[in-house]
């Protein structure tokens, strides 16, 4: 059966499946994969840094002939570089993790699909209220950035089904595989936004040490903290803490978050211990999905494999 929703009409795609627009991974071939297996491939453009957009942009767009998009951090970008990337005519936008006010007018007067990633009630009501075309929820299982005082995806989703009514609402966190994605489905989701399991491909913007580490992890490795941000000298709002695999740093500052605002020598043995290889230089962002990640394949098979899954699931629980 084929898994049609709002948001397969919506965008003319084929699966319920978007990328996650993941800061350093999601780069144009791995957007263009997505794309072209059926999803929709959505580019990680952070704060909109011009030199990055215009590097990654061609490439999605001389990798598929479907819909794509880009991600902003809606904290950290500005009105300039998000008109810059709308020159390139994406066919979606979507802004995470602030205000997405200032950005909608430009979005609007571009024709592209505005999406909102909300991770609480009062964010989604903020997202209906400026005319969302899609909102994603996101619960506290995903990795990366997510609200510190969220909600887990699965009694999150629902209510924000049932607030935004009929706008689509595409479930995100902790979703790795076919399962998950029929589970998003069966809670009203049109659809299911995915990060980490497309950090594990072939096409994903990591360094090889990152995806093998994701590919070994385990759920009880991750941790959602504010302490590598600090120590890192990140500008990311206290209010939203990050998922990541197990790390040095944060064995060392857990619970001692005010102690390391105020410790000017953290950072610098941080930035240390990046140059001498003892860390990576960025956390490995993971969900708590991260057990159902066990091999490096192509994108675009991957989303062929997460829809297929999806179908099975649904058929065999009809059939119960």
């Amino acid at each position: 059966m084929a898994l049609t929703t709002r948001f397969t009409e919506l965008f003319g795609v084929r699966h319920p499946i978007a990328l996650a627009p993941m800061g350093g991974s999601a780069g144009g071939a791995l957007a263009a994969a997505v794309s072209r297996g059926g999803g929709l491939g959505l580019l990680g453009a952070g704060n909109g840094d011009r030199e990055w957009l215009d590097r990654e942009v061609p490439i999605v767009a001389a990798g598929t002939d479907q819909p794509w998009g880009i991600g902003f951090l809606t904290w950290a970008v500005d009105a300039g570089a998000l008109r810059h990337a709308l020159e390139y005519g994406p066919r979606a936008v979507m802004l995470s993790f602030g205000d997405p006010s200032p950005f909608v007018k430009p979005i609007r007067e571009a024709g592209a699909v505005l999406i909102i990633q909300v991770t609480g009630l009062e964010e989604a009501r903020r997202a209906i209220d400026l005319g969302a075309d899609v909102i994603v929820a996101q619960g506290t299982e995903a990795g990366g950035h997510g609200a510190r005082r969220g909600r887990s995806t699965l009694p999150f989703v629902p209510v924000v089904v049932d607030l935004a009514a009929p706008v689509p609402v595409l479930a995100a966190g902790g979703i790795a595989d076919g399962r998950g994605v029929a589970a998003a489905l069966a809670l009203g989701a049109a659809g299911a936004l995915i990060g980490t399991r497309f950090q594990a491909t072939v096409e994903a913007l990591v360094d090889p040490a990152i995806a093998k580490a994701i590919v070994e992890g385990r759920a009880e490795d991750t941790e959602r903290s504010g302490v590598l941000d600090i120590v890192r000298g990140s500008r990311w709002p206290s209010r939203y803490t990050a998922r990541t695999l197990a790390h040095l740093h944060l064995d060392r500052w857990r619970g001692r978050e005010a102690e390391l605002v105020d410790d000017p020598q953290a950072s610098q043995d941080y930035q240390n211990d990046v140059l001498r290889g003892a860390i990576p230089a960025l956390p490995v962002w993971a969900g708590e999905a991260i057990d159902l990640v066990t091999d490096i394949c192509s994108a675009a098979d991957l989303v062929a494999a997460l829809a297929t899954q999806a179908e099975d699931a649904l058929a065999r629980a009809g059939r119960r």
